[in-house]
């Protein structure tokens, strides 16, 4: 490399160095970038274009994706479902050092003293407080009644926007947890009634419907209309009911919607009767009352709607006795 190439480098304007995109000498295309040295070259020519390039890559190598994301330094995401959307730090309770060496009693001490005001330091504020609580509580009854994680951070989500409308004020927080929680279920389709997230939460069922309706009008929700063929599986498995009954559960729901009797009746209820009607067309043997049970509903209304079912798509059953 001559001292004229090396002049011609670095009368480059600054700006423009991360633009040029071809060699200013012969305007080739042909520009090897060599990391190792720092430098960008022209392939025909060359004439060193750069120098001190940065490498924005890791000093690490990755031959699998596997690799590559154990590797990785960004941290984990944005988690709506943690009070300070997990952005905090955290002093662990190893009492070892990172020889493995037990940390004597006065360092362990310190380290109490130091984990005890981080702690306190999360939590500053009247909301931070509210936050934390309701997420714990969020956190709880998502175990208890097997909520995924999505549908968990969806009732986050509605959490925080009816605290920022001033929802919370003046109201349990463990109701407006509750309905939040049953929001997210009836936005994502997940079977899940109010009776049972109420029971979980230990809150009365009127008070979490009427915070649910609460929610519905201040933060604007738009919920679809519940599915019965989603309740199918949910009852089936409370009673071991095998998986040909619930396809054919399934195809009897779906002709009733096809003929547009699903529309203003339960869903829970119909997709009771239709997995029992199902259950006689297969000769599973089950009573209407375990039905119902499973079902959360009552027994007249399993027998009403498998009447109803039957005369509307003519179902013709085998002649046996109905089980009750």
């Amino acid at each position: 490399m001559t001292v004229t190439q090396i002049n011609v480098i670095n009368e480059v304007p600054k700006t423009h160095q991360h633009l040029a995109e071809d060699c200013p000498e012969c305007k080739s295309k042909n520009l090897v970038h060599d990391y190792d040295s720092g430098e960008t070259i022209c392939g025909d020519c060359g004439l060193v274009l750069y120098e001190q390039t940065m490498d924005k890559g890791p000093e690490w190598r990755a031959f699998t994706s596997e690799e590559k994301t154990s590797r990785s330094r960004v941290g984990m995401p944005t988690n709506y479902s943690i009070h300070d959307k997990g952005l905090s730090t955290q002093i662990s309770q190893v009492d070892r050092d990172a020889f493995g060496r037990k940390l004597p009693i006065s360092t362990r001490l310190q380290m109490w003293r130091l984990r005890k005001w981080q702690i306190r330091s999360r939590v500053h504020s009247s909301t931070d407080r509210n936050l934390a609580q309701a997420m714990a509580e969020l956190e709880r009854l998502s175990s208890k009644v097997s909520i995924s994680a999505p549908i968990k951070e969806k009732a986050a989500v509605a959490y925080r926007k009816a605290l920022d409308k001033g929802l919370v004020r003046g109201r349990s927080i463990n109701a407006i947890v509750a309905a939040s929680l049953y929001a997210a279920c009836r936005k994502s389709g997940a079977p899940k009634s109010l009776s049972e997230i109420s029971e979980a939460s230990l809150v009365d069922k009127k008070d979490v419907a009427r915070c649910y309706r609460l929610l519905l009008q201040t933060l604007d929700f738009h919920m679809p209309i519940s599915d019965a063929l989603t309740y199918v599986s949910k009852i089936a498995e409370k009673n071991r009911i095998s998986g040909k009954t619930q396809g054919a559960a399934i195809a009897i729901l779906a002709e009733a919607r096809r003929k547009r009797f699903l529309a203003g009746k339960d869903p829970m209820g119909m997709a009771a009767a239709a997995l029992y009607i199902a259950c006689l067309q297969q000769n599973e043997k089950i009573t209407q009352n375990a039905i119902a049970d499973a079902a959360g509903v009552t027994e007249v209304t399993v027998r009403n709607r498998y009447k109803a079912l039957k005369a509307q798509l003519k179902i013709e059953l085998p002649d046996k006795k109905t089980y009750f």
